[in-house]
């Protein structure tokens, strides 16, 4: 029976659980998956066979007392707080089912404290790689204690300051984007939504895991490109100020996100990872605005796809017509097909493959060792 791959996803948003179903849906059917999550409804609808932990939600859980929650953090950890029920749970029922299920390779889509812990129970474990800055102690500690690390994007966005040794453990699968429908051209996805085959079309699109795509620069920019129709798709975040304008709608969430960004002649979009990877796959024209996250996660995408010139990008979202009017010349100047490149096809099969392979090659010799004579590798504890 082949060793069983076991996948950590935190349920902010709905990236996480998207990429893990890309990935698992090209394992080989015979090989058993399972998925530890706070948000099992995530899966809901998936049709590969898996099985779903579903672990407490530890966001909001409340310290019991003041002198606890005084308490710092080490800095070879993140998001540690005394004296939480949830956490102590959440972490007996990570170990007791590797340990139940004999998992060959946990792959953690993400957490530094969780990949560590995978090494202290001494099960192997792979690291999803995110940009950011994470040349912090905890995340480089974690990096370390994995066997390998998987970037679910293409080599060349890699960071200058992520370390070698570190590089050398990560294997870069192409932009996944976990987005399967059919890529219209241009001229068919203006006609199947309704919209003017020759105006120029701007969208603005926005993903599940952050508040949304401001509303208020919008305004500006629907103003200073008056003769664009501008298009938000997701949530947007108003201020309460704002002035509506014919030339700009919000649509909301949309039944089909690559329909609209086939149709547009220039995307304004999030740093986030499937987000790029859907505007690559379609060609388009990127003004990428990055989202606040932890270590600065989208600002350091954004500006490895601003040095390949994949993208163009402002310093923050302009308030003046101006602004706008030099940040949309500038895409309008963009090459799609750089953007495109960045895109992988197969960018799931091959994570997948890379995955299995590796899980086997680790345990490769395991039951010939404990069928034959030969003397097993033993551990001396050290003080």
């Amino acid at each position: 029976m082949k060793k069983p791959i076991a996948f950590f996803v935190h349920h902010q948003g709905r990236g996480h659980a998207n990429r893990t179903m890309a990935v698992a849906a090209e394992f080989a059917r015979d090989r058993p998956v399972s998925v530890l999550t706070a948000g099992p409804n995530l899966f809901d609808g998936f049709s590969r066979d898996i099985e779903i932990v579903t672990l407490p939600n530890m966001i909001g859980a409340m310290v019991p007392t003041p002198r606890l929650y005084a308490e710092p953090t080490p800095p070879v950890m993140h998001c540690v707080p005394l004296g939480l029920a949830e956490m102590r749970r959440t972490m007996r029922q990570i170990l007791d089912h590797l340990d139940e299920r004999a998992v060959g390779l946990f792959v953690v889509d993400v957490s530094a404290e969780i990949a560590m812990l995978a090494r202290i129970a001494s099960v192997p474990a792979v690291q999803i790689r995110m940009h950011g800055d994470r040349n912090d102690i905890a995340h480089i500690g974690a990096y370390e204690a994995c066997v390998g690390m998987l970037a679910p994007f293409d080599e060349r966005l890699e960071q200058d300051d992520y370390p070698a040794h570190l590089r050398g453990k990560t294997f870069y699968s192409g932009g996944l984007c976990t987005s399967v429908d059919r890529v219209p051209d241009r001229a068919e996805a203006r006609a199947r939504l309704g919209l003017d085959p020759q105006r120029e079309i701007v969208v603005a699109v926005t993903g599940g895991g952050g508040s949304g795509t401001p509303y208020a620069p919008l305004t500006v920019a629907a103003r200073a490109a008056p003769d664009a129709l501008w298009l938000t798709l997701g949530p947007t975040h108003r201020e309460g100020h704002e002035t509506d304008f014919a030339n700009l709608r919000e649509l909301g969430w949309v039944p089909s996100v690559t329909d609209y960004l086939a149709a547009a002649d220039i995307v304004v979009a999030s740093a986030g990872d499937n987000t790029v990877h859907e505007v690559a796959r379609v060609a388009g024209r990127l003004i990428v605005m990055p989202e606040w996250r932890y270590f600065g996660e989208q600002t350091r995408k954004a500006e490895a796809l601003v040095r390949l010139g994949a993208a163009v990008q402002a310093p923050h979202w302009p308030g003046d017509f101006h602004g706008w009017r030099d940040l949309l010349d500038r895409a309008r100047s963009l090459d799609g097909t750089i953007l495109r490149s960045l895109y992988a096809p197969d960018a799931a099969t091959r994570a997948a493959g890379w995955l299995e392979g590796l899980t086997d090659a680790l345990w490769q010799g395991g039951s010939a060792v404990q069928e034959s004579d030969a003397t097993p590798l033993r551990v001396v504890a050290a003080g």
